[in-house]
């Protein structure tokens, strides 16, 4: 791991950028403070494009205690691109847009080459990020391509708990892979997602093999998620990570 280039936020909040081989990524941490829990931030791809969102978030979990890391996805800003993801992601945009149904082929190509890369790229990024002084355990989950989240969940040991946003397009593997997952889940849901099929993300959920695993449901779009929410996701992290 290198840092690139490391600047203070206006909260004290220390942002520094880093590379891990071919994979871009950034660390928020609370500046000269112990060893704390680390809180991987996902997001559908774009790092640049993504950063005002994720910078809010992440400043909102160093304030509750953790370090905050995100890297870029396979095939996302300026990464190379994956062509089979690229292609699929076309033949959704027209299934879409025709009204058509998206065929289990076209779910495959869009979110399996995805999975299969980005799982080990963080691990790896957890490797060295655990090597930090100022980072400990345990590792948390927040968000993201979900079929990233639940193999991340099922595979990798250093995560106790994920916070998931509820989303379709899940390959049927995944989907099998979902009923082995036991970590804690908190998932929110919102109800009237253009992006999303309502009825395979509550498949989705209903799949997870997790004792404990807790629903938010809000009516709205995408990105309508309430403010209040956020106390919710703070209470379910701080119950399994600190």
């Amino acid at each position: 791991m290198r840092f690139t280039s490391e600047q203070r936020l206006d909260d004290g909040v220390l942002e520094r950028e880093f590379t891990l081989g071919e994979i871009p990524g950034i660390l928020w941490t609370a500046a000269g403070e112990g060893p704390a829990p680390l809180l991987l931030l996902g997001h559908p791809g774009g790092l640049g494009r993504m950063y005002p969102r994720l910078a809010a978030r992440a400043r909102g979990a160093v304030a509750e205690g953790y370090a905050a890391a995100a890297i870029e996805l396979p095939g996302g800003g300026e990464r190379p691109r994956l062509d089979v993801v690229d292609g699929a992601r076309a033949d959704l945009r027209r299934a879409l847009e025709a009204g058509e149904p998206v065929g289990d082929d076209v779910v495959d190509r869009l979110i399996v080459p995805l999975v299969d890369k980005a799982v080990p790229e963080w691990q790896a990024t957890m490797d060295a990020l655990l090597e930090l002084p100022e980072i400990g355990g345990p590792v948390g989950l927040a968000g993201g391509v979900i079929g990233i989240g639940v193999r991340l969940a099922l595979v990798e040991p250093r995560i106790k708990a994920a916070l998931l946003f509820a989303g379709s397009y899940v390959p049927r593997d995944i989907l099998e892979e979902a009923r082995r997952v036991t970590i804690p889940l908190h998932v929110m849901l919102q109800w009237d997602d253009e992006g999303n099929d309502r009825q395979q993300a509550l498949d989705l959920f209903d799949a997870f093999g997790s004792e404990e695993k807790t629903l938010h449901a809000n009516m709205g779009g995408h990105t309508g998620i309430p403010e209040f929410e956020g106390e919710a996701a703070n209470r379910f992290l701080a119950r399994h990570l600190k």
